[in-house]
Parts: structure tokens; C-alpha cells; sequence
């Protein structure tokens, strides 16, 4: 769902891609980021296809649907929200993409394992870099970022694919979900451990002098 998450990003205030070139710091950075894992979503495509294993059609029908549904993380436009959404996120793609990789090595594939290494480690990158706008926004903000933080972590983090559909299972997320909880790529133990991980990266509970 690459075009609706690119579209994601260019709402929130002050921090869009308004021509398309914009020479900013940040749309260069939407672009960069939007290459990227544009190159991963090729990659693991190419590898489905030519390993001749998987339904492509059936595939290719659920990423048809899954970009015209969209996903709405709940940012409301604001930068605030959307850096905390995508510092959470992009580790949750991490996680699951090295959980994936560990368990196709279990099985035998090497291949996949390499390449689900090497997008985890690119995932890695784009997870410290959303943290670190968060935490340059606790240095300027604290009160903002921790309202904001609260507010998001009282809800539940959307996960991109959650419109997913083929146009015949209507419940097709949930069960993906549940495969993915019980084959251990992303776990409500994963969900749990990402809003520690935040809590300490960023210090929270020690930030003094808040409003």
C-alpha cells in the first residue's frame, strides 16, 4: 500500500511535498523513504513470482483493493501524531520482516531469509530516523509529544494493511492476523514491547519540567 502511505505523509501540516519536487529537507525525505520501500515491496514480489509457489493473481487482486481502500492511522494531519504512528510502525515492520526472515531460514531458504535481513535493516534506519524527529520534538515540545503519544497508545496503532480484502473474504485481515500471531511474525507481544521500546528510547518517564 506504498501510494497511500506516500499520500499519508504529504497531509501532515508543514511537512508536505506540495509541487512534487519540492526541494526541502523533508520532501526529500518523503521521496527517499517512498523509494525505498518501493524497492522492498518490488523485491519481495519479483521473489513470489519467479518461485512459482503463490497465487500472483490473487495476490496482485489484494494489493488492488488494499490501495483503493486506503487505511486511515487516525493522524489528523498533524506531524506530531504522524512521526509517533510511523516511529511505531516502521519498528513493527521491522520485527515482522526479521521474524519472517528467521523462520524461512528455519525451513531451508536462504534467499528469503537474505532479503527479508536486508529489508529489516533498511526498516531499522527509517524506524531510528522517526524517532529522532520525536525526539527532537520533546526538546522543543515535551508536553505536546507525551499528550500526543498518550492519546495514541490509549487507542490501538492502525497496521497498514488492515483494509485488506480479495473482494470475496471479507475477514481477510483478521485472518492474516491470526496467522501472523500464531506463526510468530508479529505478535501482540511484538505490539507490547514497541510501546516500551518508545517509552525508553525517548525517555518518558523521566522528562522533567512538563506543564
Amino acid at each position: 500500500a506504498l501510494p497511500t502511505y506516500q499520500t499519508l505523509l504529504n497531509t501532515f501540516e508543514g511537512c508536505d511535498d506540495p509541487t512534487g519536487d519540492t526541494d526541502t529537507a523533508w520532501a526529500r525525505w518523503s521521496r527517499g523513504w517512498t523509494s525505498e520501500e518501493n524497492r522492498h515491496g518490488d523485491l519481495l514480489n519479483k521473489y513470489l513470482y519467479l518461485g512459482g509457489k503463490c497465487d500472483m493473481r490473487s495476490i496482485e487482486v489484494t494489493i488492488q483493493h488494499l490501495i483503493t481502500n486506503g487505511f486511515n492511522p487516525d493522524a489528523r494531519k498533524d506531524p506530531y501524531r504522524g512521526f509517533v504512528y510511523t516511529s511505531f510502525q516502521e519498528r513493527a515492520t521491522k520485527i515482522s520482516h526479521s521474524n519472517v526472515g528467521r523462520l524461512a531460514g528455519q525451513y531451508g531458504d536462504s534467499r528469503l531469509r537474505k532479503i527479508c535481513a536486508q529489508i529489516a535493516g533498511d526498516e531499522g534506519r527509517h524506524e531510528k530516523a522517526y524517532q529522532t524527529f520525536c525526539e527532537e520534538i520533546i526538546k522543543r515540545d515535551p508536553d505536546g509529544l507525551i499528550m500526543t503519544f498518550g492519546d495514541m497508545m490509549r487507542g490501538q496503532i492502525v497496521m497498514p494493511a488492515e483494509q485488506m480484502t480479495d473482494g470475496k473474504n471479507p475477514n481477510l485481515y483478521g485472518d492474516f492476523s491470526e496467522v501472523a500471531q500464531r506463526v510468530g511474525v508479529y505478535t501482540a507481544i511484538d505490539y507490547a514491547d514497541i510501546i516500551k521500546h518508545l517509552v525508553q528510547r525517548w525517555d518518558l518517564e523521566n522528562i522533567q519540567g512538563l506543564s
